[in-house]
């Protein structure tokens, strides 16, 4: 066979990599997705047989008539092909649905792969053309526009230093991929961006397609699903795999674009190591207790230590580099005194002459020595107690054999301003004496990272349910004249004790600022606050900081800060009354003056969706984010917020800098948390080209946002001002939505069978997906189901509910009244958040399938609640789209977007067999065949569905 990636001619192909618009740009795309297409078929022939190939030819074929017939009117001819489609399916054995459920997802693997290197090409195509600032979010196309608005470098260098991004990992049950499996999709990945580095030599190019399909191969003959529900330790280690992949390497240069930035824009000339600090990162998984009982105090110490390790290991990598590479003689260039100084001092600790410390190796090399010993008092770190677990073990870099005495004798760092303190003194030495460039290549990187990481890589949340705290409270100060705590307390109660305990112990280490936050979920009173820091110091947790320090906290304890979590549609707009309440007390506001009045909240996004709806849970937020920094200001507090978005439109999900730019006007302070989820953490984090674009879109977007270049421009949109009648118009869209929605979703129990009988979402724990329960509690009720698998059950079944239900009510009701349509498409036009409203809602519009979500209704055993509920979804679904088209002015969905409209045109008649498997699989289980093969043909189907979607829940 001839060699699918073998152009007629390399200069065409560097023309196609160069391209800025136009076929000639997605043609690599094209070609990606074809030739991974037939090595896909060559592997299915060869591992499966050509029997499985012909089925899957004829699913496929099939469908896509189903859907031709659909387009052209004809639902008579696209029912019989349906039917037959669903005969096929019901013919198969399960073993055989199996392996076509698998052949269908594998494809959507290869694509989503394709698709992924595409982005990574076209942003290395822009930076070659130059036009890197001209994409939508880049940082220096924002600084150019703040300059062309009168904004001065003084100005800008301000906003700068007010920002500070904190994405936060969490281990929300959304990634259906096994660890093992993302790891050969980044082999893959990395195949596939060899085969852009042209030119290619004809045996070179034959090597490289031959690994694309031997690992291929070898993700076929993987498992894809979990046979095992995977614990919070596989959690942590998959939230680790991260910063090897992408993070780590990522940081250096996202500081460089910063600083390439500011000299384009503003003739600035700042090295990226003297640049403020703009990114931190965070983690729930570990700390993160909150209906999920495996995550135990044991397990949060670990977590702290897993972490910290981690990072520890790195330092030691990186050090043993400069090492290799910082080769300077002093006997051809001199070293600077304080680096001497420091050196002698640290011989001076060994207690043994420095010939013999070192003997003959590295003389002169008073650099190499100097970072010896800085290596050694890194070891001491990793080694000390406390630092590595029992359970999982942490295997240090070690020095040579003859240094033994170096790390004997230096002591460990217990502040991670030494560990600063040396690297600066190395740096300044290099400087100051002909070495800036060594300098900026060897150490600037690994000084970022340390001010970054510090010495412990991320902050640990801990999150509880605010009723555990109030009754964990209520049992240990039952009798509050007594010396010690209650013997007889509750199972839950002794593990919140434990875990505060835990806390101290921890915040009493090195790294204290390890742990800073415990964010109460379903807070809705001062008292659930209040709980938290009396139970922190029934535990001995210090919640004060420990007052004013260095830069962001770096390097001192940062005492305990409750972090409430508004949650429900009444506790958003209660949020204001109740943090005015906690801010004036006067044994609060005492806290507040030690964590430099800073104070920090959460907005739920996908309870308050659950709660309310898409349209009210949108507006709710905006409000509560609005009215909580009013009251801020009022009591001189600094407000940060946390966005607690998941991956879809359902769960406040979408793209995060429109997200940021959206916030309301003079409601920012610069800092914001917010969490990344699921299969996000992939789509962000799994190659440093995307990470470092979603780190600088985010960063881009605060920097938008605090200075609103849009605002000093007479003629400039999106401004971000929010006009009296807009505010009128969103509050009547959201009480009309809210009653819509409460009344035919929460109201209704119906609802609720129709949902957990029409959808696969009694079969998520056979997906194996995270160790968390779906429920809080053992209730059928809507409020004790959580938010992920509402919004999962309605993605698999393609309604989508939550991303649109009520819209279209509320919409159409408003646009009854003269004027309405121009109101609402003046808002479309030019409010930010209006227009993320709209856009959101229009995508998952564009997901759904009705044909599809008509197929899994069918599973609904009750046929008058069936027609009903689907009826009531059907008739709102095209409410919406109606509406949506009116105000956005398109004649069809996505039309302004056609690279998205194509995108899910050609991916459904690979989604559909995948439905089709899913819902007879179901049917078969209900009906007796529950075996542990029918659930594994449902699993692999929820896998495939959710590739294919590229959306869980």
């Amino acid at each position: 066979m001839a060699l699918l990636w073998n152009p007629e001619s390399w200069s065409q192909r560097l023309a196609e990599l160069e391209a800025q618009s136009g076929d000639l740009k997605e043609a690599p795309l094209r070609r990606d997705v074809r030739s991974l297409g037939i090595l896909l078929g060559e592997v299915l022939r060869e591992q499966a047989g050509e029997d499985l190939f012909a089925h899957v030819e004829a699913l496929r074929q099939g469908t896509i008539r189903r859907r031709d017939a659909e387009s052209r009117g004809n639902e008579e001819e696209a029912a019989l092909h349906a039917a037959a489609a669903l005969e096929l399916v019901h013919s198969l054995p399960v073993e055989r649905a199996i392996l076509l459920t698998r052949a269908f997802a594998f494809y959507f693997e290869l694509i989503n792969l394709a698709e992924t290197n595409h982005r990574k090409r076209r942003r290395l195509a822009l930076k070659l053309s130059g036009h890197a600032g001209g994409q939508r979010g880049s940082l220096v196309g924002t600084l150019c526009e703040m300059r062309r608005v009168g904004i001065s470098a003084d100005e800008a260098m301000g906003w700068l230093k007010r920002v500070l991004i904190v994405p936060v990992f969490t281990a929300h049950p959304t990634e259906v991929a096994r660890r093992s499996v993302m790891f050969k999709r980044r082999r893959l990945g990395e195949f596939l961006a060899e085969l852009d580095r042209i030119p290619i030599p004809l045996q070179d190019l034959a090597r490289l397609e031959e690994q694309v399909q031997a690992e291929i191969t070898s993700l076929w003959q993987t498992d894809e699903v979990r046979s095992h529900r995977p614990t919070v330790y596989d959690e942590i280690k998959m939230g680790l795999d991260y910063y090897d992949v992408s993070i780590f390497a990522t940081l250096p240069g996202l500081y460089r674009e910063i600083s390439e930035a500011l000299r384009a824009a503003y003739d600035l000339d700042i090295e990226p190591h003297a640049l403020p600090p703009v990114l931190r990162f965070g983690s729930w998984i570990g700390g993160d207790r909150d209906g999920n009982p495996f995550v135990t105090p044991q397990v949060t110490r670990d977590a702290v230590q897993l972490a910290r390790g981690h990072l520890l290991l790195y330092y030691q990598h990186q050090l043993e580099e400069i090492i290799d590479l910082l080769t300077t003689s002093g006997r051809q260039i001199p070293v600077s005194e304080e680096l001497l100084a420091r050196l002698e001092a640290y011989v001076a600790e060994i207690h043994t002459p420095e010939a013999q410390v070192f003997g003959e190796q590295y003389e002169f090399e008073y650099y190499r020595r100097f970072v010896i010993c800085v290596k050694a008092r890194i070891q001491r770190t990793l080694e000390e107690p406390g630092h590595g677990s029992a359970q999982l073990p942490v295997t240090p870099y070690t020095l040579a054999q003859s240094q033994d005495k170096v790390t004997q004798a230096l002591p460990p760092y217990c502040s991670v301003l030494d560990f600063i303190g040396d690297l600066e003194a190395l740096r300044a030495s290099l400087a100051a004496n002909r070495g800036l460039r060594i300098a900026r290549t060897l150490v600037d990187p690994l000084l970022l990272q340390v001010r970054t990481f510090g010495l412990h890589l991320h902050t640990l949340d801990i999150r509880q349910h605010a009723r555990v705290h109030a009754q964990a409270l209520k049992e240990a100060i039952a009798d509050s004249s007594a010396a010690t705590l209650p013997g007889n307390l509750s199972e839950e109660t002794a593990s919140v004790l434990e875990t505060v305990r835990v806390v101290a112990e921890i915040k009493n280490g090195c790294a204290p600022e390890a742990i800073r936050h415990y964010v109460i979920s379903g807070a809705s009173s001062v008292e659930d606050v209040l709980a938290v820091v009396r139970l922190a110091r029934l535990g001995g947790v210090r919640v004060e900081g420990s007052g004013s320090g260095p830069a962001r906290g770096l390097g001192r304890d940062p005492g305990l800060m409750p972090v409430p979590l508004f949650e429900s549609i009444e506790d958003l707009r209660q949020a204001p009354t109740v943090c005015r309440e906690l801010w004036s007390r006067d044994d609060y506001r005492k806290l507040l003056a030690t964590w430099d009045n800073w104070q920090e909240v959460m907005l739920g996004y996908s309870d308050s969706n659950k709660d309310g709806g898409m349209l009210t849970s949108t507006w709710e937020i905006f409000r509560a984010h609005r009215d909580l920094h009013v009251v801020a200001r009022e009591c001189g507090v600094k407000l940060r917020l946390f966005h607690g978005r998941g991956g879809t439109v359902g769960r406040g999900g979408g793209p995060t800098h429109r997200a940021i730019f959206a916030q309301p006007m003079d409601a920012f302070e610069g800092q914001l948390r917010i969490t990344e989820q699921g299969e996000v953490l992939n789509f962000k984090y799994a190659d440093e080209v995307l990470a470092e674009r979603n780190l600088e879109l985010m960063i881009a977007a605060a920097v938008d946002a605090l200075a609103r270049p849009n605002a000093h421009d007479p003629g400039g949109h999106f401004t971000g001002v929010l006009k009296p009648e807009w505010e009128s118009a969103l509050d009547e869209l959201s009480i009309v939505s809210y009653q819509f929605y409460r009344k035919h979703i929460q109201n209704d129990p119906g609802v609720v069978t129709y949902f957990e009988q029409s959808t696969p979402v009694g079969e998520l724990e056979q997906a194996k997906i995270g160790s968390r329960p779906a429920r809080r509690s053992a209730s059928r009720q809507l409020a004790d189901l959580r938010a992920i698998p509402w919004v999962f059950g309605w993605t698999q079944s393609r309604l989508l509910v939550p991303a649109w239900f009520g819209v279209g009510y509320a919409f159409e009701t408003m646009l009854d009244r003269p004027g309405a349509l121009e109101l609402l498409r003046s808002m479309a036009h030019e409010f930010p958040l209006f227009i993320d409203l709209l856009r959101n809602v229009e995508l998952a519009l564009g997901k759904v399938d009705l044909a599809t979500a008509r197929l899994y209704s069918a599973l609904v055993e009750d046929a008058a609640l069936r027609e009903r509920v689907y009826d009531l979804f059907e008739a709102e679904f095209h409410r919406t789209v109606r509406a949506v088209l009116a105000i956005t002015n398109q004649a069809e969905l996505l039309q302004d977007n056609p690279v998205l409209a194509r995108s899910i045109k050609l991916r459904n008649p690979y989604v559909d067999p995948m439905h089709l498997i899913q819902v007879d699989m179901l049917r078969r289980k209900r009906a007796g065949e529950d075996t542990p093969e029918v659930n594994r043909a449902i699993a692999a189907t929820i896998s495939g569905i959710a590739a294919g979607l590229r959306n869980t829940g």
